[in-house]
């Protein structure tokens, strides 16, 4: 399950390598410090990506305080000194935490994000989406189960991948799929985008 927060990010972790990505992302220094030593060609291609979504970022590394501390650097381009974590947006920290969560070098079969587009830049989406999508379309990958609330993340999606939850009378929450419904996949293949159509109540059950 991840439900990555900035904030948690933020924090100074103790110094020391770990593998993977904990839910609320407040190991992300020791993350990026394992990826840098026993994966480096890994997390130079994350740190290639983010530099395409976010051309100021030059290089992002750690460094190791007197006291045992990990910080994790972001050298912008036009600037000599780096930011820190504490500096960063909420976006930036996001976008390079779900390419390192999707870089994990061995996979958990199933991954859960909750709500990945809260702070974050809503022309991301599709870049994140177009990630998950190869992540788990990898032989190895993760099968991926994406929650939201945000019509431009739903827009980025077939009506394939697009499951709906409702609560019925009964007090259950039911569960079907945007393409059992003939009408949104015509729209959709017309060039209607599937998050508009949800907007606009297409999606609701009648």
């Amino acid at each position: 399950m991840s439900y990555f927060s900035p904030n948690a990010a933020r924090s100074l972790p103790l110094a020391g390598a770990q593998k993977h990505l904990n839910s609320h992302g407040d190991n992300l220094g020791n993350v990026v410090q394992f990826m840098e030593r026993e994966h480096p060609q890994q997390f130079q291609s994350i740190l290639d990506r983010i530099a395409k979504k976010i051309p100021c970022i030059k290089k992002i590394d750690t460094e190791k305080t007197s006291d045992g501390r990990l910080l994790l650097r972001f050298n912008n381009r036009g600037f000599v000194d780096p930011f820190y974590t504490q500096q960063m947006s909420d976006g930036t920290l996001k976008i390079f935490a779900y390419l390192l969560l999707l870089e994990d070098p061995t996979p958990p079969p199933f991954l859960c994000i909750e709500e990945p587009e809260n702070g974050l830049y809503h022309k991301l989406l599709e870049s994140l989406v177009q990630e998950c999508r190869q992540h788990a379309s990898d032989a190895g990958g993760s099968q991926i189960f994406i929650t939201t609330h945000q019509p431009y993340l739903v827009d980025a999606l077939d009506p394939a991948e697009v499951w709906i939850l409702e609560k019925g009378s009964d007090g259950f929450s039911h569960i079907r799929r945007a393409s059992s419904d003939p009408l949104v996949v015509n729209m959709v293949s017309e060039g209607l985008p599937l998050g508009g159509l949800w907007y606009s109540d297409y999606l609701e059950k009648d």
